[in-house]
């Protein structure tokens, strides 16, 4: 191709993070060029299906949420914890017309993400599908372009953004880590089943585009992760979020644990008579703010997954909204930087200082001791044991004295956990969540 001076910026990947980043350019009159290696936006994008809800995409696009193609606002979560013979749940469920920030979205990406390059397309990015980016381009120590995957295949520009996913090999090319550790790193693996949206409706008790969630702990036999299903317009999102290391610890293979899960009594009556459609799995980062590394090098940014910008609290998984905001932050730095005509290193690291400040960072250090915490494997396997136990302990009827809840609970624990250990996981818990 060998375009030269033809952009201003290029950016990499058309994910949520590499379209906004473009788009943000585009507006502030920048010549960017977008690059993605499918055959068009989120046509190789494995991903669960639901997103937080982001205020940053309405700043660029202010009718955003009202003309995205979303499936489904989320009105209703469910968390189930499954025992060896019973399952307990809790219900949030927000009133239909309550602000839509308490909610997230459930997408399929394919549609998602192709609408988003098709607005960045209206104003000015240009597009290019089925670009391999095999290298950078460095000259004089700052990177300069992308190579397409044969000597002389370059585009060049001032600076590049990497937007390229969790094994970006661009940021380690640059040298800003050196891989990530299957430690900080989960296999996501999920199934997509076909049902009638009154079907739908009907089965998780919706109307209208309300939308439900079921997170389900206990369910992966004993590695660290846990299941979901996500109901979108005419389908369900069925799938498991195992840690890496976990999972290769105990050598079972991930769709061996999806076909139980998918078989299990707190999920198959969810999806009776659906028929499966598709198969994808994926990394997803999972170190928290301890695996995010630096940020930008002289003409190069990171942002989104490939600069580890997802967290977990327990409750949450959070990451399309951080790498929206990511990519706007660092379209943001890169227009100043082509402004004053100073690509260093130095100027760059303002990128990670605005990170600090947004609520990206912030939240990811707000959690930061949740990383460590949810390592623990009894938290995936011998506390939902307690929990399913003390529950069938409480609602038995056999004709038998009742006793207090504290007795039931000291019953369900004996010879699963010592009290000393259940005391200090509730202090680690409350220093990593609550305090």
């Amino acid at each position: 191709m060998n375009d030269r001076g033809d952009f201003d910026a290029i950016v990499v990947g058309a994910g949520p993070a590499g379209t906004t980043a473009a788009l943000t350019l585009a507006q502030k009159g920048r010549r960017v060029a977008l690059l993605e290696r499918g055959e068009s936006p989120g046509s190789k994008n494995m991903f669960g299906g639901m997103m937080a809800y982001c205020p940053t995409p309405e700043r660029l696009l202010p009718d955003f949420w009202e003309q995205a193609p979303w499936e489904r606002a989320v009105t209703k979560r469910v968390l189930t914890v499954v025992g060896e013979a019973s399952s307990t749940s809790v219900t949030f469920h927000a009133d239909a017309s309550a602000e839509r920030a308490l909610t997230g979205f459930t997408l399929y990406r394919p549609l998602f993400d192709r609408w988003y390059a098709q607005q960045a397309e209206k104003q000015g990015v240009t597009l290019l599908c089925g670009c391999r980016v095999a290298g950078l381009l460095v000259r004089d120590g700052a990177v300069r372009g992308v190579n397409l995957g044969s000597p002389g295949d370059d585009l060049e520009a001032p600076i590049i953004i990497a937007c390229d996913g969790t094994l970006s090999l661009l940021a380690q090319e640059a040298g800003l880590h050196a891989g990530f550790k299957p430690s900080q790193l989960a296999l996501g693996i999920r199934a997509l089943y076909r049902l009638s949206e009154a079907e739908i409706d009907d089965r998780f008790g919706l109307t209208g585009r309300e939308g439900a969630t079921h997170e389900v702990l206990g369910c992966t036999d004993g590695i660290r992760g846990g299941g979901y299903v996500y109901t979108q317009t005419e389908t369900l999102s069925v799938g498991l979020v195992m840690h890496l290391d976990s999972l290769k610890q105990r050598g079972l293979a991930p769709y061996d644990l999806l076909d139980r899960f998918v078989a299990s009594p707190a999920v198959a009556p969810l999806l009776r008579g659906s028929r499966l459609v598709e198969y994808s799995a994926h990394l997803l980062p999972e170190g928290g703010i301890g695996m995010v590394p630096r940020l930008s090098t002289a003409g190069l940014l990171l942002a989104g997954d490939a600069a580890g910008l997802c967290y977990t609290n327990g409750l949450n998984q959070e990451g399309m909204n951080l790498a929206m905001t990511s990519g706007m932050i660092a379209a943001e730095v890169t227009d100043e930087a082509l402004t004053a005509a100073d690509l260093s290193a130095a100027r760059l690291g303002a990128y990670q200082e605005r990170l600090k400040q947004s609520f990206v960072l912030r939240d990811m250090t707000t959690f930061r001791r949740a990383v460590d915490f949810m390592h623990h494997d009894r938290l995936f396997e011998a506390y939902p044991r307690v929990v399913g136990t003390l529950m069938e302990k409480i609602y038995r009827s056999d004709g038998q004295p009742k006793q207090k809840i504290g007795k039931l609970g000291r019953e369900a624990l004996r010879d699963v956990l010592p009290l000393r250990r259940v005391i200090g996981d509730l202090i680690e818990g409350g220093r990593a969540f609550l305090w």
